[in-house]
């Protein structure tokens, strides 16, 4: 393997991440025949195949994961080398990979929008984690140089700065009862059923939280990992759910889902940008971080009101 190219193990780890040839070839501005005959000459350096192609999907083989492993390391490291040798240079340009909780895709990209007027030669790439655990996965590969989460991770060393409130509501239909009502006491919410997220997910464990203070179990009615479908769910009549507040402004402001005043509601958690400890950041991370801490407070602000009822 001592002729192996990065060139080889860039189009592989880009296949390996989208299990697609065609979708690799859209990410690295190639052709699907090029990103094909870069792994062919891969496999002929390697000796055995890195993918199953008997399948209709592309999955790599048992060699393919252990390279896969491998590759990650190399592109991590030379990512932080480079980073380095950009920060004696002073640089602010290039490409930048951050990652996000599904939550924060409601508003980071408005805040993109502008740090990307102030930074103009900076590229942000971003990744959207289903949830907490894929977004700390990608970290820890070394994927992604900051994410934008609700809880940091736990256990392995990393620099976790809060910026924002994150406040979690009640989301009913427009027409719910509790609409009616000044404030609604905390038992009212066992008789009603709940659309929640998946296990694991900060939304989740924002509802457990607030159960648990109440000594109650949520009447689950449905499961779905996805924010947009639970918003859909509730305004079909289907259910209640507990969700960020920022993800509800559009619908807020056309009437199709209401957030009654609930007692003990909104829970109060808290947006942070985190980076691993390990790694120094490039100069285009750290103008990123700086901006995030210095000018999303103000812009969430803005946007979106703390209190519920409206």
């Amino acid at each position: 393997m001592k002729n192996v190219t990065l060139r080889q193990l860039r189009v592989f780890a880009s296949v390996a991440r989208h299990s697609s040839f065609v979708r690799a070839a859209e990410e690295l501005s190639l052709t699907s025949p090029a990103v094909s005959m870069t792994i062919k000459e891969l496999e002929a350096e390697v000796g055995l195949p890195v993918f199953d192609r008997t399948s209709r999907r592309v999955a790599l083989t048992t060699v393919g994961e252990y390279l896969l492993a491998h590759t990650r390391r190399v592109l991590a490291t030379l990512r932080e080398a480079q980073d380095q040798v950009d920060g004696f240079r002073g640089l602010q340009s290039g490409p930048l990979d951050v990652g996000l909780a599904s939550t924060a895709e409601y508003f980071v990209p408005h805040l993109i929008a502008r740090f990307h007027a102030e930074h103009p030669g900076v590229e942000i790439r971003l990744q959207v984690a289903n949830n907490r655990e894929q977004l700390i996965t990608l970290m820890q590969r070394g994927e992604i140089e900051l994410a934008i989460m609700g809880r940091p991770p736990q256990g392995w060393p990393t620099r976790a700065e809060p910026f924002a409130m994150h406040p979690h509501v009640l989301v009913t239909p427009a027409d719910h009862p509790f609409n009616g009502i000044d404030i609604v006491a905390a038992t009212a919410l066992s008789r009603e059923g709940f659309i929640v997220r998946e296990p694991g997910s900060g939304t989740r464990a924002a509802l457990d939280e607030y159960m648990r203070a109440h000594q109650m179990t949520p009447r689950v009615v449905m499961q779905m990992s996805s924010n947009e479908a639970i918003k859909q769910a509730v305004i079909a009549g289907m259910g209640v759910s507990l969700l960020s507040l920022h993800t509800v402004a559009l619908e807020l402001q056309h009437g199709l889902l209401a957030t009654p005043t609930i007692e003990g509601l909104p829970v109060m958690r808290r947006w942070h940008v985190v980076n691993k400890l390990a790694k120094t950041l490039s100069p285009a991370a750290e103008a990123f971080r700086y901006f995030i801490l210095e000018r999303a407070e103000a812009y969430l602000a803005s946007q979106f009101s703390p209190s519920p009822g409206r």
